[in-house]
């Protein structure tokens, strides 16, 4: 699963759990839920090996015919499309709201100053 695609549904999955536990389960947001869950595991085949001790739940391994992890994409020995110069341009967009939340968090602290 993408990971932006398992952000959104696991916040899915919370505000499910709370309609739920609340007994909301045949509620229209309930169902909508439980659709948009469904619809995110489509794509999702494979095998997970687990062990289940005391109560709890470990996994050992997983394998999937369709994961999205390409070791040649993410090893640092293997030349490919990405160059560490790719970075700067990277961290320079994510960074612009840092530095205006710093810019304006600055002019209000000059004003309490005054």
């Amino acid at each position: 699963m993408d990971r932006e695609v398992r952000k959104i549904k696991q916040g899915l999955s919370l505000k499910f759990s709370e309609l739920v536990y609340n007994g909301f389960w045949h509620s229209p947001e309930c169902e909508f839920l439980r659709e948009c869950i469904g619809r995110s595991q489509e794509p999702v085949v494979g095998t997970v090996r687990l062990s289940v001790f005391k109560g709890h739940v470990y996994i050992l391994g997983r394998e999937s015919p369709r994961s999205l992890y390409n070791e040649e994409l993410v090893s640092m020995n293997v030349q490919g499309d990405y160059e560490p110069a790719d970075a700067t341009g990277f961290i320079n967009i994510n960074s612009l709201r840092l530095k205006e939340y710093h810019r304006l968090q600055s002019k209000v602290t000059v004003k309490q100053d005054e």
